[in-house]
């Protein structure tokens, strides 16, 4: 199947970047100690492979079927992810990093397609990658209490008040 020019740039730039976070997980994952955290890398790793996997699919010129990506794998982290040292905790602030910045890139990217089945693979990607983001975000609410500053009730409701109108015009 030939693809859209526009579809095959997007998606042989992201094998790049694909290929760039895969192997900076790869190196979190030798060296950490957490065994929960070693999973869940390892998880994120499996699932961007399924990614680079679904892209060479639908580069592949001889490729006449729609090409489907594979759910995450369901991952039991135990008991919660018990002590973690500071560089764990810096490597888990990143793969969140990594994993937003990775889903902003397939969302904008997928928006972009002309390829109805190259588009609905990238926001499949994207959604995925939310996920991660949710889960090393709850990982490290598992470790330590994180830092959420908080709008006051009196700014909500200001704001509230204000855009009340737009309901009634």
């Amino acid at each position: 199947m030939n693809l859209p020019a526009v579809d095959f740039g997007i998606m042989a730039e992201h094998l790049s970047s694909h290929e760039g976070v895969i192997n900076k997980l790869k190196m979190y994952y030798g060296s950490v100690t957490s065994t929960a955290l070693k999973r869940l890398l390892s998880l994120h790793i499996n699932t961007l492979r399924n990614h680079v996997a679904a892209m060479l699919e639908l580069i592949d010129p001889d490729r006449y079927e729609t090409v489907h990506l594979p759910d995450i794998d369901q991952v039991d982290l135990g008991m919660g992810p018990g002590p973690l040292t500071e560089i764990e905790k810096d490597i888990i602030k990143e793969a969140t990093a990594s994993a937003k910045l990775m889903s902003n890139d397939n969302y904008t990217s997928a928006l972009l397609m002309k390829d109805p089945n190259v588009k609905n693979i990238h926001i499949q990607m994207a959604y995925q990658d939310v996920t991660f983001q949710m889960l090393y975000d709850s990982f490290l609410q598992g470790a330590s209490k994180p830092f959420i500053p908080r709008a006051t009730k009196e700014v909500q409701q200001m704001t509230l008040h204000k855009y009340l109108h737009v309901l009634h015009e």
